[in-house]
């Protein structure tokens, strides 16, 4: 799905300063990608600056081939304006998803359609061997697309760095203690990445190409190997002081429950989350699930799937209860590598959830929805990392009527 133009709840506005300008270049950006063919002058209106500061920005990125001309606006009198878009072709950007068992890899123009995706089994995940995944990866991609390269945006399963937390085990990549993933990536590849944990990255996912897309605060509940929660505020990801904002796999919702490779005992992730369901099905003597799998497995209403639903649904409710209470999201999103019929009915399972500070009569949008964007949500994120450098302003702001 790409960038959809049209109505939009806040526009940043540009600065008419000078030292604004790489921020004004984001701000027309942001607003050609998201309003669709505009003219200097309705570009002005929007972002507030001069007709002088839009003619000398347009011009400017059309040279650079991030904007473009689509002809001329045949309405009222006079000569008719010229109207510009985002050149698709103006640059790419590549977005990783690096999970304990796969890899996935996809490609996004600069309007931000999809141009190719695909899942790849891992069997090593150490630095060395990711490098030379990736670095294969981006060979394939120079080949298939001519475009500049924007950036590559990496994503891995958190927590990043915590001490006392035993970052090893099935959900996460070993042997990524004590590196900084960022330098080493950009070194091995020769081009700017970005890292981010795949919870924070499947939200921006689902914010730019998904249910998100017209939400600007929201709560994502990531199904990854393991169990994470991105956060969108103000359209922008909320990462924490250290980028491990969101870790509710790690949150102790059974008190002297099942152990976790992270030290603790009774954490959300053993029993919410991918892993624990394919734990259970392997213990049942099913093994090596994979997508396709776990959606053949919900047809035919499997006992050890229906299961690990009730469970899940038992533990996931009070948490998004927790969640809404803490940081009071427009609503709370489901999704990752589970097909959509089951996150429908890990949703339905949950019932009436507790009260919390959502639980309002005039809702506009549901306390808890599935997702759009399916298991490539992280990638897709990932992709858009760099995007968010390019064409995301990062200053203030207000609000603003739809357009017209």
């Amino acid at each position: 799905m790409a960038f959809q133009p049209g109505s939009t709840h806040q526009v940043t506005l540009g600065k008419n300063p000078e030292r604004s300008r790489d921020h004004n270049r984001r701000v027309v950006l942001d607003v050609v990608r998201r309003h669709g063919s505009l003219g200097r002058m309705h570009i002005a209106r929007l972002t507030h600056l001069t007709a002088q500061a839009i003619a000398n920005i347009v011009d400017e990125l059309v040279g650079e081939n991030l904007l473009m001309e689509t002809g001329r606006l045949r309405s009222g009198r006079g000569q008719p304006p010229i109207q510009f878009a985002v050149n698709p072709d103006g640059a790419m950007t590549m977005g990783i998803e690096m999970a304990a068992d796969h890899m996935v890899s996809t490609v996004l123009d600069l309007s931000g359609q999809p141009r190719s995706k695909r899942i790849m089994p891992v069997r090593d995940t150490s630095p060395k061997q990711v490098i030379a995944h990736i670095r294969a990866e981006l060979e394939t991609v120079r080949a298939a697309f001519k475009s500049p390269l924007l950036g590559i945006g990496v994503v891995m399963p958190g927590p990043f760095e915590i001490e006392g937390m035993t970052s090893v085990g099935p959900t996460t990549l070993p042997g990524w203690a004590n590196i900084d993933a960022a330098n080493l990536l950009t070194e091995a590849c020769g081009e700017p990445v970005t890292v981010e944990n795949d919870a924070n990255a499947a939200a921006v996912g689902e914010r730019l190409f998904g249910a998100g897309h017209s939400i600007s605060g929201f709560g994502m509940i990531y199904f990854g190997a393991g169990l994470g929660l991105g956060m969108v505020h103000d359209g922008a990801p909320f990462r924490g002081a250290f980028g491990n904002a969101g870790e509710i796999g790690h949150v102790v919702v059974a008190p002297g429950g099942r152990a976790c490779p992270c030290g603790q005992h009774g954490c959300l992730e053993r029993y919410a989350s991918v892993h624990a369901l394919r734990e259970k099905l392997c213990d049942a003597g099913i093994a090596d699930c994979d997508f396709t799998d776990l959606a053949g497995l919900h047809a035919e209403r499997h006992p050890v799937l229906m299961e690990w639903l009730d469970e899940a649904a038992t533990y996931l409710a009070p948490m998004i209860a927790m969640i809404e209470n803490i940081l009071d999201p427009e609503t709370v999103i489901l999704g990752g590598m589970l097909p959509d019929a089951i996150i429908d009915e890990l949703i339905a399972r949950m019932g009436q959830l507790p009260i919390s500070v959502a639980s309002r009569s005039r809702r506009v949008l549901p306390r808890v929805m599935r997702g759009q964007t399916g298991q490539y949500t992280a990638a897709l994120g990932a992709a858009a990392l760099p995007l968010f450098e390019v064409v995301t302003p990062k200053l203030e702001t207000a609000a603003t009527r739809p357009t017209e």
